[in-house]
């Protein structure tokens, strides 16, 4: 906040800062979700069984997972702008990698790429807001990182069919080269460039320990949840996960400079907003997976009006983009969180009602009410995180952040993917149903209201 007090007086009021780090946010968001669509044509094109197309999502999300921990240090040790712009140049070539593939393994490499370029991203774009935000300006900044987390999963899978086609799978990684470069562009015009700040040299052993843990457990998570894996050997990624997470916790406590730094859950606000969120979105990040399986799967939609319908969503996202600073400056933190929390559930617990004979202009209102409050409670939780939060610790506190939302929303899915499961067992069913579906959206939503609970902790 102090590193160039004459830049940042004049770029307070302006928007032009979080507008630019959260474009940069959405398109890896938007990239991440709209390959999905594509991976049966790349399976046609290379000549590979379908099953063997989730290496295309698995390896991404495995160096997502391992280079997460060491954002923060980073951001810290060569000047968040450097790092970011570095993220957005890696990013551009991965992506040109994979668009020029011609086997899955050198997709997959490029991919692996993608996922350590979308590492570095989100965490370093939170240190550049924290930096120059204002506590005052910082949730109408942090509003912007929200709204690529939740727009993002709901147009991807529609702009990648409309990409895949229209033209071909490789457009899905083409269009980001010029979104790239105009952004690079953006970024050294308009966002400061913050000096370094002095970091202990990096903890190795804790970044193989927390890295390691971190992708075996989302990994095995994700692969209990949806099927990669032969469920043994998902079973053992999370057992290992769970014994690099002790061995970490261990080592943490006798290193003088941890890279994850256990100790900021002690600061109220964050380690409430931690615990609180985590809850939250253990039962929200795995509704864009539940719906479209509602609606394509059960309801019998095509993928392309499932998509449209699924948009809607998202506007009611950006609608509340013009609320949340009103709501919060009004009732405060606390109140807002908590009786949000109540309304998310509220709209989750609507859409376990869809079923053939509701009407898709209704489906439309829920979908657009529901991406309305989530959104609201993803702002409000992003800036109620840091008031407690030092400035030289924030690029910590980022990269923690990070990790727990990678986490829980790993840990969504897989719950989800399980209950669907035994669901379905239990009636020695192979498919799922209307009625398992809207089973587990209401034990989601539960999920989500009992958060509130946890958010009535918050000072007021």
């Amino acid at each position: 906040m102090t590193a160039q007090p004459a830049l940042l007086a004049g770029h307070l009021q302006s928007p032009k800062v979080p507008v630019i780090i959260g474009a940069a946010l959405f398109m890896e968001l938007l990239d991440s979700t709209a390959v999905m669509t594509a991976l049966p044509q790349m399976a046609a094109d290379f000549g590979e069984p379908g099953l063997r197309m989730n290496l295309v999502v698995s390896l991404y999300m495995l160096a997502l997972a391992l280079c997460v921990p060491v954002s923060g240090w980073a951001a810290e040790r060569f000047r968040p702008r450097q790092v970011m712009l570095l993220a957005m140049g890696l990013f551009t070539a991965a992506s040109l990698a994979c668009a020029l593939a011609e086997t899955l393994w050198q997709l997959c490499l490029g991919r692996m790429l993608q996922g350590a370029a979308g590492a570095l991203m989100t965490p370093v774009g939170q240190v550049i807001i924290l930096r120059w935000s204002s506590r005052e300006q910082l949730l109408q900044a942090m509003s912007w990182l929200a709204l690529p987390a939740l727009v993002g999963p709901l147009i991807g899978p529609l702009l990648g069919g409309l990409l895949v086609t229209v033209l071909s799978w490789h457009w899905i990684f083409l269009i980001n080269l010029p979104i790239c470069l105009v952004g690079c562009w953006l970024i050294l015009r308009h966002v400061p460039d913050y000096p370094a700040r002095p970091v202990p040299p990096l903890d190795v052993r804790g970044l193989l320990l927390s890295g390691g843990a971190l992708a075996m457990l989302v990994f095995g998570l994700e692969s209990l949840g949806l099927g990669q894996l032969p469920r043994a050997w998902a079973l053992a990624l999370v057992a290992a996960g769970l014994a690099c997470t002790l061995g970490y916790l261990l080592h943490a406590r006798r290193h003088p400079s941890p890279l994850v730094d256990l100790s900021l859950l002690r600061l109220r606000s964050f380690g409430v907003a931690q615990a609180g969120g985590g809850l939250f979105r253990l039962g929200s990040a795995a509704q864009p997976f539940l719906i479209v399986l509602l609606l394509q799967h059960c309801l019998g939609m095509s993928p392309l009006a499932a998509g449209w319908l699924v948009v809607s969503g998202g506007l009611g996202a950006l609608l509340m983009k013009l609320l949340a600073v009103p709501l919060v400056r009004r009732y405060g933190y606390r109140r807002v969180l908590s009786c949000n929390a109540v309304a998310s559930a509220a709209g989750i617990a609507l859409c376990a009602g869809f079923d053939r004979d509701t009407a898709v202009w209704l489906m439309a209102v829920v979908l657009f009410a529901a991406g309305l409050v989530r959104s609201l409670q993803f702002s409000t939780l992003g800036a109620a995180s840091y008031q407690d939060v030092p400035g030289e610790r924030s690029a910590a506190a980022s990269s923690l952040s990070a990790m727990s939302v990678q986490l829980t929303m790993a840990m969504s899915v897989s719950l989800a993917g399980v209950l669907l499961g035994v669901l379905a067992g239990v009636d020695g069913r192979s498919e799922t149903s209307v009625t398992d579906i809207a089973t587990v959206m209401l034990l989601c939503a539960a999920m989500c209201g009992s958060s509130a609970l946890v958010f009535r902790r918050l000072a007021g």
